[in-house]
């Protein structure tokens, strides 16, 4: 999810570009870079790393007069986050910033390299730049020749590329990612991935469609689609900032939580080809020394391990636990060198996470971070990392920090599986055709948000909340549990179904409502039997599942999935906005709830 941004006028481009990207770092903190058309002549800069480094990089760097710039920032998809792999990109005259992801990079790239064309970089980016160029040279004019590279590419992007052949021109392709234009009373353009870098600089702005192109030149903007000249349908921009970042939504929380679908989409970008797990991050672990493997978290991302436990010793056939790590630190564990430790933080400074790290790597384990933040601490310790490329999350209640890590965690457990050659080639297959539906359930269904809301009424009051369910679905259940705490400040446990005999059902009654994840594919016939229970116990039960079901008091219907990690996420989902809107209903500051901070570094 990487941010871009863009300037054609006589003001000061590099001050517009690094402070633009400072409100769109939140899409991409890996790498930056800028470049900026003055006179005929390209001045470019590249950083890895957060923003800061690429401020402090051009803090010399003075470009006013008439003149073009691009930004962009980065989270890593195709190559790791190295300076090489920053954008912008370029060829031997021209500069390209891009979001998105090509997808057939691959068949471009091997064309241009019989030409004798050198690639500097891993990135699927760079090949539009080069085909750019070829299409120059074949054709003479840099319009036809950029239709043409955009006519060639497939999947999604918003690009934005200058060049020294037409030095006072921006062009711009968008599908599938977004991309605004801006116009100031000045009659100077911007490009944006969002409406807040614009605000104070333009009155009016373009949401361009998927599929339209175009270029900016001093006076003239052109806009095209299907081969035809559109009309440029400005709107006025909104002046409030913080509304802006909200992008419409009341509370970033319920942006967050919408947002899953696209960065659940960005964490899959490159990790997938051709029916294998792809996870260059792990090249170097050898694993054919492991044997087992011990996960440590906290909170949220110790339901996301729970998750993972039941993924590796099912797929992968490998040894699994799991340990709060505020525990482990203190219970004088055994650490075996042929165990690989696996610590997940949304952050990357979780104090009691980052301390279980450094135990493990003393005890000679190798390790490994599922972590959001590049160059955090927890980053810098551990052996090896995968980026869970979530993009900034300013709720405090962790949503779309977890959906990426169980799917990280899934393409982890099918990359192990593949290495140990344990998973036959059919269920591989089956695997990764239900992770790449994943972005799909995971896109908001607008009825069911406004029953979520409707019925979130009746769940204000009682003396607890059970969330329950089995297998996979008991770290969800826990989960739902506590986003409902953090946020609304009710009680409410997660269960395993099977436990509520054990113990918890003598605290059933009218009064104690019971969230039932009841997935069609995963022990459904249990489900009813321990909901039953609850029921016969006057028990007020919502049920979330595929299936009516006579005892409910309140019912979700979700859709039908063939894979049960469909229903995981759907179901994660809709207990996501169901603690969303209690937590609304009673008045509460969604995104900063009461005694909690969003990176916890002290023990």
């Amino acid at each position: 999810m990487c941010g871009i941004v863009g300037y054609i006028g006589t003001k000061e481009k590099r001050d517009f570009l690094i402070h633009g990207l400072k409100e769109l770092e939140y899409r991409g903190y890996d790498s930056a870079g800028i470049a900026v058309l003055k006179e005929g002549e390209i001045s470019s800069f590249k950083a890895t790393g957060k923003l800061s480094n690429l401020d402090h990089k051009t803090e010399n760097f003075s470009s006013s007069g008439f003149g073009l710039g691009i930004g962009h920032t980065r989270w890593a998809t195709h190559g790791k986050p190295t300076e090489a792999n920053a954008h912008p990109h370029w060829g031997e005259f021209s500069y390209i910033i891009h979001n998105g992801i090509i997808e057939n990079y691959k068949e471009i790239k091997d064309e241009l390299l019989k030409e004798g064309i050198t690639f500097l970089s891993q990135t699927d980016t760079e090949v539009a730049v080069h085909l750019f160029e070829k299409n120059v040279r074949e054709l003479g004019d840099c319009f036809k020749a950029f239709e043409k590279t955009i006519a060639s590419l497939h999947g999604a992007y918003a690009i934005l590329l200058i060049t020294k052949k037409a030095p006072d021109v921006i062009f711009f392709a968008k599908n599938a990612v977004p991309l605004l234009l801006g116009r100031s009373p000045e009659h100077e353009v911007y490009f944006s991935s969002s409406d807040a870098p614009l605000i104070g600089h333009v009155n009016e702005v373009v949401y361009l469609e998927d599929g339209e192109y175009g270029w900016v030149e001093k006076n003239a903007i052109t806009l095209i689609k299907n081969n035809t000249k559109q009309h440029l349908d400005f709107k006025p921009l909104t002046h409030d900032k913080l509304s802006a970042q909200k992008d419409g939504y009341r509370y970033f929380m319920e942006k967050e939580i919408y947002e899953q679908s696209i960065v659940v989409g960005e964490t899959l970008m490159g990790r997938i080809k051709e029916n294998t797990i792809v996870l260059d991050e792990l090249s170097h672990i050898d694993f054919s020394a492991i044997d087992a493997i011990k996960i440590c978290a906290c909170g949220t991302s110790y339901h996301a391990a729970l998750s993972a436990c039941y993924m590796f010793e099912r797929l992968s056939k490998i040894r699994t636990n799991v340990e709060i790590a505020s525990e482990f630190r203190y219970k004088e564990p055994l650490l075996d060198p042929k165990t690989l430790f696996i610590v997940i933080s949304q952050s990357g400074e979780t104090a009691d996470t980052l301390e279980a790290l450094k135990m493990a790597k003393r005890g000679g384990m190798p390790t490994l971070a599922i972590c959001n933040v590049d160059n955090s601490s927890i980053v810098r310790t551990a052996d090896a990392t995968i980026l869970t490329r979530a993009g900034i999350e300013k709720g405090v209640a962790s949503t779309k920090a977890f959906a990426t890590q169980v799917i990280t965690l899934w393409l982890l457990s099918l990359y192990v599986a593949q290495i140990k050659e344990c998973i036959a080639p059919e269920r591989l297959n089956e695997e990764i055709s239900a992770l790449l539906k994943i972005p799909l359930v995971l896109k908001v269904n607008e009825q069911t948000h406004e029953k979520i809301r409707r019925l979130s009424k009746r769940y204000l009051h009682g003396h607890g909340f059970f969330f329950i369910g089995r297998d996979l679905f008991y770290p969800l259940a826990l989960e739902g549990a506590l986003k409902l705490k953090e946020i609304s400040y009710l009680h409410a446990e997660g269960y395993p179904a099977g436990e509520m005999k054990h113990g918890p059902i003598a605290l059933a009654d009218s009064e104690l409502f019971t969230i039932a994840l009841m997935p069609k594919n995963l022990l459904y016939d249990k489900m009813k039997s321990n909901v039953e229970e609850l029921g016969a116990r006057d028990s007020t039960l919502l049920i979330i599942s595929p299936e009516p079901f006579d005892l409910a008091d309140d019912f979700i219907k979700t859709n039908a999935h063939t894979h049960m990690m469909g229903e995981f996420f759907e179901m994660m989902l809709i207990t996501q906005l169901l603690a969303l809107e209690i937590s609304i209903r009673l008045g509460n500051d969604v995104d900063m709830p009461r005694n909690l901070a969003k990176s916890v570094t002290v023990e």
